[in-house]
C-alpha cells in the first residue's frame, strides 16, 4: 500500500504554500472542473494539495501529523530560518534516523526525516 494523495485545508492557502515550499515542495495553481482553486505539488507519484477551507469549516484541522522524508535535513532546516515554521524539536538522532519536528501556521506537526 502507498499513499498517493494528501489534501489539507487552510484559511490562508498562499501562506501555507510558501511554508511548504521552504521544505522542498513545488506547487502549481490548479482547478478541477468547477471546484476550488488550490495548490498542487506532485512528485514520485505523490500529490500534495492545499485547498481553502470548505464553506462548512471554521478552521483548519490541525490534528494531522505528517512525516516527510527530505534529501538533506540540515539544508532544509537552513531554508526554514526566519520563516513562519515553528520548530518543535531540533534535529536529533533516533532509531529511525535523523528527525526534526516542525509546526505549520495552522498547527499541524510535521516530522522531517533525513533520507537515508
Amino acid at each position: 500500500m502507498k499513499i498517493n494523495l494528501l489534501v489539507i485545508r487552510t484559511s490562508n492557502p498562499d501562506k501555507l504554500k510558501i511554508q511548504y515550499e521552504k521544505i522542498g515542495f513545488q506547487f502549481n495553481y490548479h482547478q478541477h472542473g468547477n471546484g476550488s482553486l488550490h495548490y498542487a505539488s506532485e512528485k514520485e507519484g505523490f500529490v500534495f494539495e492545499i485547498y481553502p477551507l470548505s464553506k462548512s469549516m471554521k478552521e483548519a484541522d490541525n490534528s494531522i501529523r505528517l512525516g516527510i522524508e527530505v534529501g538533506n535535513l540540515k539544508l532544509t532546516f537552513r531554508n526554514i530560518e526566519n520563516s513562519d515554521w515553528k520548530i518543535i524539536s531540533e534535529i536529533s538522532k533516533t532509531e529511525w534516523g535523523e528527525i526534526a519536528i516542525l509546526q505549520d501556521s495552522d498547527g499541524r506537526k510535521i516530522e522531517l526525516k533525513n533520507k537515508m
